[in-house]
């Protein structure tokens, strides 16, 4: 299992976030690391809207341990890269 940190920022009805989020999945599977899905509209509700300021123009947003790896696409060969350190 994978010590990083993986986790999807996304919102409701956002087709390509459903498509990273697929994706994701598979990856996870093969690569052995847990993926976690934050709803940045729900946390802004919630009361933590920082993520929404922060990230919410360019969703899905992928987060490798805590740091933006990539937006509205997967960089596959860098984020296999990174989980292998």
């Amino acid at each position: 299992m994978s010590g990083h940190r993986v986790e999807l920022l996304t919102r409701d009805g956002c087709a390509v976030c459903d498509r990273m989020r697929a994706r994701l999945a598979e990856l996870a599977g093969e690569l052995g690391f847990d993926l976690s899905t934050t709803d940045v509209d729900a946390a802004a509700e919630a009361g933590n809207a920082a993520l929404r300021a922060e990230f919410g123009d360019r969703l899905p947003v992928l987060l490798l341990d805590g740091r933006e790896h990539s937006y509205w696409e997967i960089d596959e060969a860098r984020l296999r890269a990174d989980l292998a350190r």
